[in-house]
């Protein structure tokens, strides 16, 4: 592949990661280093997650705190709040505390404002808690912008590990779904040129291949096993911001997802769609697919469409419509033309309906 010595390749990644057990609690000690003695916090939050965790969070933060209630991934939901920021002039750090809609808000939010941002998880069923990439829905559908990794990443362990296990098995789905990305990503490299990270790709590979490892670990509850999968989902960020694109966290799996969301009467969750995405596409790209599949299903992650509470004829027009998603990210699926009869198949085939 030639060079082009003329173009900048921007690395954006967290200053810092702090993984621990009662981190909630501390949270004005890891706050130390923020240099926000003169100014206030703008906590942005879920309304079920702030009712869980209010009692735990450390009484000084919540005294320097605006509290905000995100309840969707909206612009309408981040205009909202980008307009309480401007009112308030003490605000110099914007933290997103819950799960990936949360974070997506709080992180476009201190983007557009000019704010640090900590990124503080409350599950591990997403690889953006340390991306700088986020998932805003616009219309009837989401769009991925890219924006600002966290300045930090805060993870509380006892509060991860209290988690619906739901939850858990979804991060498992978006976790391996990296084996299928980096293989479209080399795709689009040998076909038409496309910029490969050999790097990024492999630190990519490798959190998927540990969560792998760890997968029965993970579904019987192992603190061990729970905090590879935080790690690896972590790394993931890591490496997109390493790679300057999500190339190494998203591919032909997460647009079957995008695809399901968009044109889908029912849906179930990102890291379950990804997940079984995954199946699908290992297949096409001649892995091993059944390795996914049972993986999937030591954690307790849905195989098919009746476990995810999709209908049938959802899975068949995903499939389809999953290569117009982003016509600009070349894939496995656009070296096959899935028509409804070929994908019927081969959904039927991989006992996925």
């Amino acid at each position: 592949m030639k060079i082009d010595r003329k173009k900048l390749h921007r690395m954006d990644l967290p200053e810092t990661v702090i993984v621990g057990y009662n981190l909630l609690e501390e949270l004005s000690r890891v706050y130390e280093g923020f240099e926000i003695d003169e100014g206030k916090i703008l906590l942005v939050t879920g309304p079920n997650v702030f009712r869980k965790v209010k009692a735990k969070l450390d009484a000084k933060v919540i005294k320097k705190a605006y509290i905000e209630i995100a309840y969707e991934a909206t612009w309408r939901e981040i205009n909202r709040i980008i307009d309480i920021v401007s009112k308030k002039d003490d605000i110099k750090l914007i933290v997103g505390l819950g799960g990936g809609r949360v974070i997506d808000v709080a992180k476009m939010v201190a983007f557009k404002t000019n704010r640090n941002f900590v990124s503080v998880p409350t599950t591990a069923s997403h690889d953006g808690i340390a991306s700088q990439f986020v998932s805003i829905r616009g219309g009837d559908r989401a769009y991925s912008y890219s924006t600002r990794p966290p300045t930090a990443v805060i993870v509380d362990m006892d509060v991860i590990l209290t988690a619906p296990k739901r939850l858990i098995a979804s991060g498992v789905g978006d976790a391996i779904a990296k084996i299928t990305a980096v293989q479209d990503w080399r795709l689009a490299r040998d076909k038409v040129g496309e910029y490969y990270g050999e790097y990024a790709a492999n630190l990519s590979l490798l959190g998927a291949r540990l969560v792998i490892k760890n997968a029965e670990g993970i579904g019987n509850g192992d603190e061990n096993s729970i905090r590879t999968l935080v790690e690896a989902l972590i790394s993931d960020g890591v490496a997109a911001g390493i790679a300057g694109s999500s190339r190494p966290c998203s591919g032909s799996e997460h647009l079957f997802s995008h695809a399901l969301d968009l044109y889908g009467e029912s849906r179930a969750l990102h890291g379950e769609q990804v997940g079984v995405g995954t199946i699908i596409m290992s297949y096409l790209h001649n892995l091993d697919y059944l390795e996914i599949h049972d993986t999937l299903k030591k954690v307790g992650a849905p195989t098919n469409s009746k476990e995810m509470g999709v209908r049938s004829e959802d899975i068949i027009t995903a499939l389809i419509k999953a290569k117009d998603i982003r016509p600009d990210r070349y894939t496995i699926l656009n070296e096959i033309n899935l028509k409804r009869d070929k994908a019927f198949a081969l959904a039927k085939k991989l006992n996925i309906i």
